[in-house]
């Protein structure tokens, strides 16, 4: 597929159906491109779809098959759209940084594809704001899917989650207790302990 050209080539783009719930069209939408009014459309298409795939099929559509609605926040950032952010101070890391991971249609440094997404489950974020600590959710989901990146917000406790090639399942976070997860690493039984009572996982919602 080619970079669109027109609306109705970008309106093709939007309805490639990346897995059984997960369609394109939202993972382009950025709050940053909206207020700069600049377009986030990928320039190879072909590599958004397909690293964009692997995230819905591996990492998405089990969480939303096992708590629910999956609600994305920020997804995938062209090369101009994440270099303005990052240029104006809106949360967003280099371009080197992000490809591979938010810039779905670049690979990384390595020549290995990847894709980022940020995103909230109101199952836990309903338990987060009644106190549950955010490492229940980041446990359970080191334990159950093949995530690469995990990064954790105190805002409505969303969190990034990325696919990758080459997964490097670093998980980190800005709330407290801040950094990364396992540089102390818990025993099993402490931190199976946090998600006691969490669904069992569920591949698909078929």
């Amino acid at each position: 597929m080619r970079t669109p050209q027109s609306v109705r080539t970008l309106e093709d783009l939007g309805r490639v159906r990346l897995s059984q719930n997960f369609f394109m069209r939202e993972f382009l939408y950025s709050e940053i491109a909206n207020f700069y009014g600049k377009p986030n459309i990928p320039t190879d298409p072909d590599l958004a779809i397909a690293t964009g795939r692997k995230l819905c099929e591996e990492l998405l559509e089990p969480l939303q098959a096992t708590f629910g609605r999956v609600a994305i926040r920020s997804a995938y950032r062209s090369e101009e759209i994440n270099a303005l952010g990052n240029a104006n101070g809106h949360n967003c890391g280099s371009n080197e940084s992000n490809y591979a991971a938010h810039i779905w249609d670049k690979r990384d440094s390595e020549g290995l594809s990847g894709a980022m997404a940020c995103i909230v489950l109101p199952w836990f974020t309903d338990r987060y704001q009644k106190g549950a600590d955010w490492r229940a959710l980041a446990y359970w989901i080191h334990d159950h899917l093949p995530y690469s990146q995990l990064q954790f917000f105190p805002k409505l406790c969303a969190f990034n989650i990325g696919w990758h090639e080459k997964p490097k399942r670093t998980v980190l976070s800005f709330i407290e207790p801040k950094g990364n997860l396992f540089k102390t690493a818990p025993t099993d039984t402490e931190y199976q302990q946090l998600y006691a009572g969490f669904p069992a996982l569920v591949r698909s919602a078929a």
